[in-house]
């Protein structure tokens, strides 16, 4: 009984001699899922991702805040450590987060409204949500 390609089925598999022989990894790649709609994933994840809104703090903690950051001011010559938990807003979309920083002060400045640290960091005076000063501070 004599099949169709009996005549061909035992020959050796042909190798072109102007194309070298594909990997399997590549072959693999061809058949790869397309991603249609390149980036999508990541905008997704920014939807999904969650941030802050900004607290109002009432009359009374406002007047708190200030007092312990002029105490700070006065003490600026000892370089005090300090724990300031501040608001930072996203730079991609409404809201932010609150971020605690501490260290030891270096300076506030005023003018330009920010409160530095030695270490380098510094906080924006407007976005300061709360000040800790270490052990008691007088009238405070």
């Amino acid at each position: 009984m004599s099949e169709a390609y009996d005549d061909i089925i035992h020959l050796p598999h042909p190798t072109s001699k102007k194309h070298p022989r594909m990997s399997m990894t590549e072959r693999a790649a061809q058949f790869a899922p397309f991603a249609a709609l390149t980036g999508f994933d990541g905008v997704i994840q920014e939807t999904g991702r969650l941030t802050h809104q900004r607290v109002e703090l009432g009359e009374g903690d406002r007047e708190e805040l200030e007092r312990r950051l002029n105490y700070l001011d006065a003490q600026e010559e000892e370089h005090p450590p300090v724990k300031v938990t501040y608001f930072l807003p996203d730079e991609k979309k409404e809201g932010g987060s609150y971020v605690t920083v501490q260290g030891r002060l270096k300076r506030i400045d005023t003018v330009g409204g920010v409160l530095l640290l030695e270490e380098g960091g510094q906080v924006s005076l407007g976005e300061i949500l709360w000040v800790e000063l270490p052990g008691p501070a007088p009238g405070l």
